[in-house]
């Protein structure tokens, strides 16, 4: 495709090569592969429940040894909250205030969402805030709600006139009520943080990434809170920030794969999705890290749970890691047959990965060279909860591009609808993916490994969007827990469901795992 010395100088300034622009326009003439799934990850057949008696014992050792590594938290803040009051707008859009407007508002119908939220509107943490927004207006919010302007109400929560939570992200919400404070996801992760990736002398690591236009007010809340947080729990938190790079922004294209132009014919890029962050979790310096969402933390009173199988997983991974770096040295210094089998065994029966069959026709050496380098990667143990129904990936055994067959975190848009056996692996599926994981960075030295070097990158996504009403094409990079980790080593372990509570709808946070 021939571009023009603009579209070459834009390219430049965002930091990207021509011939990545060309791959990525050659991903949507050709679209990516889908995966062929062997089967879903179920309890005891890719999926470890650990039971009750076992769980302290896994804890014990994870806070023995996690106190002599670097570990970090790290945290996708970047999204916007605006489709979490997606019904809001749309009410404060619609609703005119009219009788017949108000009659549908009543019949808890056509504006439910509306009518709960109004009419439990003093049970959210930013109630207060919300008040005094419109008392600075020289309004009154009982007032407004009484005489039913319910838009003037929805526009001081939403827009600049008041709180402007509709174009803030979702960590500087106001989401728990504690007396007479309330906490954002921000602070709730600072306690989180103290409680289970915390090193031995005190100190916790928490890396937040955020979109630039958000960096400022993520500094200053910081800055509001941490002494209170620090005394509060005998931690001193070190917590930097990061923001997605331009370079892995992707081109969108019109559906006949042209470059999408702008008014001022310069060229469209999006966000690359989640995936970019992978390039943020590289740069990190930690041993260990666990990745959680912004949305999904819970009031003090339930953070027992999340306490408990965060330890879990950050056990589990310990004792793999080192077992891991255990063969790795074993092989390195004495190859034998009965080495290598234990090895094989190892990496079927407990990291659920099955070697192509061609492994087994290869000369010792040889198949020292493949377990060397299987043993010398990242490794990550991934949290499942039991399926109750929500939206996104799950856990499978998938066949791979060598013939070998290993465990993935698998999206629906990423397996073949109209094949009825992989359609049934994945409707089968009994687990699903909170994102709830703890990684290993550095290998048997210490030494960081390029995480980069361990992504699959034909397992990205092509989407259906628009802009100024015109239909475009976009493109996500391979997920960070999906084909940015798939070469990754992986375990798969059942956590409770009550360490999954996200906040995707102002709803959610009416639920009792967000009263308190």
């Amino acid at each position: 495709m021939t571009f023009t010395n603009k579209d070459l100088k834009q390219f430049q300034e965002k930091g990207i090569a021509q011939s990545q622009i060309d791959e990525q326009i050659g991903n949507f003439k050709n679209g990516f592969p889908l995966f062929q799934l062997e089967k879903a990850a179920t309890i005891g057949n890719g999926i470890q429940r650990i039971e009750t008696d076992e769980i302290n014992k896994v804890i014990e050792n994870y806070d023995s040894e996690a106190k002599n590594l670097k570990v970090c938290k790290f945290v996708p803040a970047s999204g916007a909250a605006s489709r979490m009051f997606k019904d809001l707008f749309a009410f404060m859009e619609s609703y005119d205030g009219s009788e017949a407007a108000k009659a549908n508002y009543n019949s808890n119908t056509g504006f439910y969402s509306m009518y709960n939220f109004i009419h439990k509107i003093e049970d959210f943490a930013f109630y207060e805030d919300l008040k005094t927004a419109i008392a600075n207006a020289d309004l009154d919010l009982n007032q407004l709600i009484e005489s039913e302007d319910y838009g003037v109400v929805i526009e001081y929560l939403l827009t600049e006139k008041g709180l402007n939570y509709g174009n803030l992200p979702k960590g500087l919400l106001k989401f728990h009520r504690y007396g007479n404070v309330s906490r954002t996801p921000i602070e709730e992760h600072l306690v989180e943080a103290a409680n289970y990736a915390k090193a031995g002398d005190n100190s916790a690591l928490l890396h937040f990434t955020v979109s630039p236009e958000h960096r400022s007010r993520f500094i200053e809340k910081i800055e509001e809170v941490r002494a209170n947080y620090e005394t509060t729990y005998g931690t001193k938190f070190e917590i930097s920030l990061s923001e997605q790079e331009g370079y892995t922004d992707t081109i969108a294209v019109n559906t006949d794969f042209s470059p999408f132009r702008l008014n001022d014919d310069s060229i469209l890029f999006r966000p690359g999705g989640h995936g970019a962050l992978i390039e943020n979790l590289n740069r990190l310096e930690a041993d260990i890290v666990f990745i959680k969402n912004i949305d999904n933390v819970v009031p003090d009173n339930l953070k027992a749970d999340t306490f408990t199988y965060k330890k879990l997983i950050g056990g589990i991974l310990l004792n793999y890691r080192n077992r891991i770096f255990d063969y790795y040295q074993q092989l390195s210094a004495n190859i034998s047959g009965a080495l290598i089998n234990e090895i094989v065994d190892f990496y079927q029966n407990e990291l659920s990965t099955i070697l192509p069959a061609a492994f087994a026709n290869q000369s010792i050496d040889k198949k020292a060279a493949i377990l060397l380098q299987k043993l010398n990667r990242p490794a990550r143990v991934c949290g499942m909860v039991k399926n109750e129904g929500e939206p996104g990936g799950g856990p499978f055994w998938s066949i791979n591009a060598d013939g070998s067959v290993s465990l993935q975190i698998v999206e629906s848009s990423q397996v073949d609808k109209n094949n009825d056996e992989q359609s049934a692996i994945m409707n089968n599926s009994s687990h699903f993916n909170p994102v709830d994981l703890v990684c290993s960075l550095t290998n048997h030295e210490g030494k960081k490994f390029n995480l980069l070097d361990f992504r699959d990158p034909k397992t990205g996504f092509i989407t259906e969007k628009s802009k100024d009403g015109r239909d475009l094409l976009a493109q996500e990079l391979p997920g960070l827990w999906n084909g940015a980790m798939a070469d990754w080593n992986t375990v798969f372990v059942e956590v409770s469901l009550a360490t999954f509570n996200p906040v995707k709808m102002v709803g959610d946070l009416l639920r009792t795992e967000h009263q308190g």
